[in-house]
């Protein structure tokens, strides 16, 4: 196994860089202890920043050993499209007409469940949210989805501060779902998308081969934690309707047209998704219109969505040079230790960078590809680099969790029993 220096710094860097998103949440309780660092700490402590903080070593020790001009070159060489969709799709994505129009459409359809099947309003919401959504995922893509799930979640449990054990439950099935409920389709995942085209994989290929076995494992999923948590969500219930009365607050009601024309720009960067110029151009009409119509908008998570990207950004460039172990590693594997080594890889590495170097590898079977695939995103909720998502779900909801982090250890434990689920529709069915 060769390597060069370089490859030998990035791989000790990811390494570090893995080690610090485990440890996010002591940096943030020893900024609450220290008033001369706090600020410092404070950035330690945002997950957001790791890989882009590490990505930056990297970056000088490539300018150290081999001059300006190829640490340049090897940044204008990495691709950086999907942290660019990432950010365009989220700003989209959660802004309040499309946060209301899917808000109305689950809120109507527990009502449903409640007048059909008895199941209060409440559970029956959280139910959809955490499975609906994720599935829509398979058309809006994952990142719009997940984004659209955080707020939801954020609206419907995290604001009234329930138990740390309910946060964590609700959050692994929400990443293991949005992980595997995008492949009903063949360009929503990122972890399918890098292979689709190689391996001529469309629509209805995922969708016989991956997209009911997902539909069932996200099912599941969300209505074992509905009803693990039943109790939970029937207290959260009371306390709101204990809450006083709002509607006589004014509220300016969103006209049709501004949501139509809202769901015309989510659809248009979703359908140019490859091409960054196109999307980010679009982007700035939405903001230019969202400009022009305050009054129907909530202030728009630039913010958030510019920490995922360079969270991202930073896992494209130190990931860029993992090739030199991941590739060999799996080109030894038989299929069945394919899935589950890519599994287990994905929690220490983001699955569309795994499926991608599988996709580099000739001559493999299809059992090896549907291995390879079903094992990234059956994997992909198990930590925040798992999955290119996950930090949007985590940077909308981490301020409601202890400390203002999200402990990587409690993720990746809340996360094993949905996985499970996952590795059981994928292997049985």
């Amino acid at each position: 196994m060769n390597f060069s220096p370089t490859e030998l710094c990035a791989t000790t860097l990811f390494a570090i860089a893995i080690i610090h998103t485990f440890c996010t949440a002591y940096f943030e309780k020893l900024a609450a202890h220290s008033k001369r660092h706090a600020g410092l700490l404070h950035m330690l402590g945002e997950v957001e920043i790791v890989f882009g903080l590490w990505a930056a070593i990297l970056i000088l020790f490539i300018w150290a050993i081999d001059g300006f001009t190829s640490a340049k070159l090897y940044l204008n060489e990495c691709n950086y499209t999907e942290p660019m969709f990432v950010f365009a799709i989220m700003v989209v994505a959660g802004s309040k007409p499309i946060l209301d129009l899917t808000n109305q459409i689950l809120n109507w359809l527990s009502q449903l469940g409640h007048r059909l099947l008895r199941v209060e309003p409440n559970t029956a919401l959280y139910f959809l949210t955490l499975s609906i959504t994720p599935l829509m995922g398979s058309f809006i893509t994952e990142p719009a989805a997940m984004t659209i799930a955080a707020f939801l979640l954020r609206d419907l449990v995290y604001r009234h501060r329930p138990s740390t054990l309910f946060m964590f439950a609700t959050l692994g099935v929400l990443f293991v779902n949005i992980s595997i409920g995008g492949t009903l389709t063949n360009f929503a995942a990122p972890p399918v998308l890098m292979v689709a085209n190689t391996w001529q994989w469309d629509s209805a290929f995922m969708l016989s081969h991956f997209g009911i076995k997902s539909t069932i494992a996200v099912l599941i999923n969300a209505l074992l934690v509905s009803v693990l948590f039943h109790k939970n969500l029937v207290l959260l219930e009371l306390e709101r309707l204990k809450q006083p009365n709002q509607t006589g607050h004014a509220r300016n009601r969103i006209p049709f047209s501004v949501t139509v024309i809202h769901l015309f720009f989510l659809c248009a960067i979703v359908l140019v998704a490859h091409d960054p110029v196109l999307f980010i151009w679009l982007l700035l009409f939405f903001i230019g219109y969202t400009v022009a119509y305050p009054k129907y908008q909530n202030p728009l998570i630039l913010r958030e969505a510019l920490l995922v990207s360079f969270f991202l950004a930073g896992l494209v460039v130190l990931g860029k040079l993992q090739a030199w172990w991941l590739q060999p590693l799996l080109t030894q594997m038989s299929p069945n230790l394919v899935f589950y080594g890519s599994l287990a890889l994905t929690a220490i590495t983001d699955n569309a960078a795994l499926t991608y170097l599988g996709s580099l590898v000739t001559g493999t079977s299809a059992e090896f590809k549907l291995a390879l695939v079903g094992g990234a995103v059956a994997g992909g909720g198990l930590t925040v680099i798992a999955n290119a998502p996950n930090p949007a779900g985590i940077a909308i909801l981490r301020s409601y969790f202890p400390n203002l982090a999200v402990s990587a250890s409690y993720l990746l434990l809340a996360a094993l029993p949905p996985t499970f689920i996952a590795i059981l529709a994928y292997r049985l069915f």
